[in-house]
C-alpha cells in the first residue's frame, strides 16, 4: 500500500520564494548585493569629491582670515596711536559723560570704562579712542582736569 498512496503537495508557505533563490538558481540574475555594493561605492566617492571640495574651500576662507587678522593687528596700532589712558575717574561715570568732558579736543570714536571682572563695578580708569591721532596731543592738554571732583589722570 506504500506505493499506492498519493502525496499531497507541500503547502506554498513552505516553498521559497522567486525571490528568495539562491543566485546559482536563476543565471539571468545577478548575486544579490553587488549592485547595492557598487550603487554604495559610487555614493561614498562622490561624497568624498564632495569633502575634499569644502576642504578646499574652508582652506581658502582660512587663508583669508588670516591675512585679514594682519591687517587687525595693525589696526590695533593705529588705536592705540589714537588712544589716551584716563586715571582716576569717578566709579559713578558714564560713557556718555566721559566723552562730554573730552569732546573739546575732537570727534571721539570710542570711550570704554574698564569693569572688575568679578564684581561688574568700575576700575577707575577708561580709554578714550579718537578719531584721529593729532587729536591725542589736544587731550594730554586736559590732564590735572577736574571731572566729577576729580582731577583726571591722562
Amino acid at each position: 500500500m506504500a506505493d499506492t498512496e498519493k502525496r499531497e503537495p507541500e503547502p506554498l508557505e513552505s516553498r521559497p520564494a522567486e525571490d528568495e533563490r539562491a543566485p546559482s538558481q536563476d543565471p539571468e540574475r545577478e548575486p544579490a548585493g553587488e549592485g547595492d555594493d557598487e550603487e554604495e561605492i559610487e555614493a561614498m566617492k562622490k561624497r568624498v569629491q564632495e569633502m575634499e571640495a569644502e576642504a578646499a574651500r574652508l582652506r581658502e576662507m582660512q587663508s583669508q582670515l588670516d591675512s585679514q587678522s594682519e591687517n587687525l593687528r595693525e589696526s590695533k596700532e593705529d588705536i592705540d596711536n589714537r588712544s589716551i589712558f584716563v586715571g582716576n575717574v569717578d566709579y559713578g561715570a558714564s560713557p556718555e559723560e566721559i566723552q562730554a568732558h573730552f569732546q573739546t579736543c575732537g570727534s571721539i570714536n570710542r570711550v570704554t570704562i574698564l569693569l572688575d571682572k568679578f564684581t561688574g563695578q568700575p576700575k577707575g580708569y577708561a580709554y578714550v579712542e579718537f578719531a584721529e591721532p593729532s587729536l591725542v596731543t589736544q587731550a594730554l592738554v586736559l590732564n590735572e582736569s577736574v571731572f566729577r571732583s576729580r582731577n583726571l589722570k591722562v
